[in-house]
């Protein structure tokens, strides 16, 4: 039977994933008339609590995941590491958005680095690091001091050990498993910058406005809009992530993290690294603009045109780790305040509980 292109109100979008990002796509996906099948192993899943339908099911489960697919007329996925053969199983039996090709670059380091570099976009020097003496002659080159980082598996500054100094080197490979892994050179950077951008089965793409990001403890704690950088630079930014969603022939939303380098570099955006789904720098969107990142993936995945990026409200994101959650109550007494909450039911110290949108006008 031939796939279906676009879906109608009704129709069922299938997301491979349980977490905070599936339920708010689930979310928005009712508000257009969709429903969703959430397909996740964990039995503690928040999305499970608001889809129209779930399986709760290992991500090799083939007998599962063709029970799954039947009742999709389009399959989507809240999290990069989605196995790549799962992707490439459901996508044979139905439309897969994003594709195959961004789960295999964004799932690797090192392939990630070289299609940003083949595509034209600049990122930090980096090299692979097969092992310790490869490690050591790097180092050398990059002043004795980068990011190490493995390949594959690594988020909220898990999978990297940073080397500032000789000593911390040593049995670095040992920490992350002697797992294949790349050194990135250290980079003295003004600030954390990334860019939303959404683009359509057609090849129509727009992007949301730059922001700001700041993290404690490698876990992203407030992203601010407007970000305090020049014009030309936040244009530049709209256009890297544009045109690194191009060269994937992407569809969908994507997340682009990039380092603002000091005045008077040569290139001062450098891209740290994609994530090919909706993005927690992107939570902004949700009370700051007409069509949030979340309705934005869900109308590129269901095949319809994109909306509105625009803004009309500065904004600040902030994300409530663990125990933040309990000041809930206060927030809903600020009338600036826009209380998300992601329905955890276990609350823990790194844990990702909720965020909360401070809006105000545009000065």
């Amino acid at each position: 039977m031939a796939q279906r292109v676009t879906l109608s109100p009704g129709d069922t979008i299938g997301i491979l994933g349980g977490g905070q990002l599936g339920r708010m796509l689930a979310l928005a996906a009712a508000g257009l008339g969709l429903r969703t099948h959430i397909f996740c192993p964990d039995p503690a899943s928040p999305a499970f609590e608001v889809a129209t339908s779930y399986t709760m099911a290992a991500y090799d489960d083939l007998v599962a995941l063709d029970r799954f697919v039947r009742h999709c007329g389009a399959v989507t996925y809240e999290f990069e590491n989605v196995p790549s053969e799962t992707a490439a199983h459901l996508a044979a039996a139905a439309p897969l958005r994003p594709g195959v090709r961004a789960l295999e670059v964004s799932q690797d380091r090192l392939l990630e680095k070289n299609f940003l570099t083949e595509t034209g976009v600049s990122v930090a020097p980096y090299a692979d690091i097969p092992g310790e003496q490869d490690l050591a002659g790097v180092l050398a080159r990059f002043g004795g001091q980068g990011v190490l980082k493995t390949r594959r598996f690594g988020y909220d500054g898990k999978g990297q050990v940073m080397i500032q100094q000789a000593g911390d080197a040593a049995g670095a490979l040992d920490r992350l498993g002697n797992a294949p892994a790349v050194l990135e050179r250290l980079i003295p950077f003004e600030r954390e910058v990334s860019v939303i951008v959404a683009r359509d089965i057609n090849g129509a793409c727009d992007a949301y406005d730059i922001a700001e990001n700041h993290h404690e403890n490698h876990i992203l704690a407030t992203s601010t809009v407007p970000a305090d950088v020049p014009d030309e630079i936040a244009a530049k930014a709209r256009a890297m992530a544009v045109r690194i969603a191009d060269a994937l022939d992407y569809v969908g939303v994507m997340g682009v993290e990039m380092f603002l380098l000091p005045d008077g570099q040569d290139d001062r955006l450098l891209v740290n690294e994609i994530a090919p789904r909706v993005h927690n720098s992107g939570h902004w969107t949700q009370d700051a603009c007409l069509c949030s990142q979340f309705e934005q993936h869900i109308r590129a995945v269901a095949g319809w045109p994109l909306g509105s990026c625009r803004r009309h409200l500065d904004v600040v994101m902030t994300n409530l780790i663990g125990a933040d959650v309990d000041g809930w109550a206060g927030i809903l007494s600020d009338p600036s305040a826009r209380l998300h909450l992601y329905g955890k039911a276990e609350t823990r110290p790194g844990r990702k509980m909720g965020h909360v949108n401070r809006v105000r006008p545009i000065r």
